[in-house]
């Protein structure tokens, strides 16, 4: 530990990786489509990051910890102009990625399924315009709390990966959760709350789709937080940066 109490190694944020035994369907999903959206970050990092897509895209946004995919898969197909890239270590949502890819011959999307920090430190500076993470595990056993995703040592990778003008979207169904995330953003010299009233952060807007986590939680009924905090500055020209425009 140091001084402030946190972790001086990096602590896992989630739990187990696999769920059932896979169907030869599930199984034929990871052997022939996957290896064609995975990330590989033992290769050299891209000098720009759209492309890593198949085909041209103008903007990349990154979803860390996907699940179901519900919400990965409805931006993929309503923005075909955005690359996604999707980090989940969970293979059963993996497996519901693929699936939706396949199905809807989706060739804007990729997927990392290991850890979110390395993805994070693997990209280019101010390579990513959108991150999202939405309902992450909110440990809620008081010995687990160090283990959250969402800290002052992610926000900075994040507010790196993202540069300036760039979004972050999170969402959580628990309330201390709600408020360390606060917390933690409101004391990073980087971000700001894009807040101007309690109904945007009560309210999901309208292009953020709902999750089945975000169902649940209204089922049981719990409330749901949607904050939404960008990055300080203005995002400059890939030309100024020595990176080549997406075009």
């Amino acid at each position: 530990m140091n001084e402030s109490g946190e972790p001086t190694h990096e602590l896992r944020s989630f739990g187990r990786r696999r769920g059932r035994t896979f169907t030869a369907r599930q199984a034929a999903l990871l052997a022939d489509v996957l290896p064609g959206v995975a990330l590989n970050l033992s290769e050299a990092p891209p000098v720009s990051v759209p492309s890593l897509f198949s085909k041209p895209v103008e903007k990349v946004w990154l979803e860390i910890g996907f699940g179901g995919a519900e919400h990965l898969l409805w931006q993929a197909k309503h923005h075909p102009g955005v690359g996604l890239i999707g980090c989940e270590v969970f293979e059963d949502g993996v497996v519901k990625a693929l699936s939706g890819i396949k199905a809807d011959g989706l060739d804007n999307v990729r997927i990392y399924g290991d850890d979110a920090r390395d993805l994070l430190r693997w990209l280019p500076p101010a390579s990513l315009e959108r991150v999202f993470i939405l309902f992450p595990d909110p440990w809620p056993k008081k010995r687990h709390v160090k283990r959250r995703l969402v800290s002052p040592a992610l926000l900075t990778l994040l507010a790196r990966a993202m540069g300036p003008g760039g979004e972050l979207r999170i969402a959580t169904d628990i309330g201390d959760y709600a408020r360390t995330m606060l917390l933690a953003l409101s004391r990073h010299p980087e971000f700001v709350w894009m807040a101007k009233g309690p109904q945007d952060w009560r309210v999901r807007p309208e292009d953020w789709p709902e999750t089945r986590y975000e169902a649940k939680a209204k089922a049981v009924p719990r409330r749901c937080y949607y904050f939404r905090f960008g990055v300080k500055g203005v995002r400059p020209d890939p030309a100024t940066i020595g990176l080549p425009s997406a075009s």
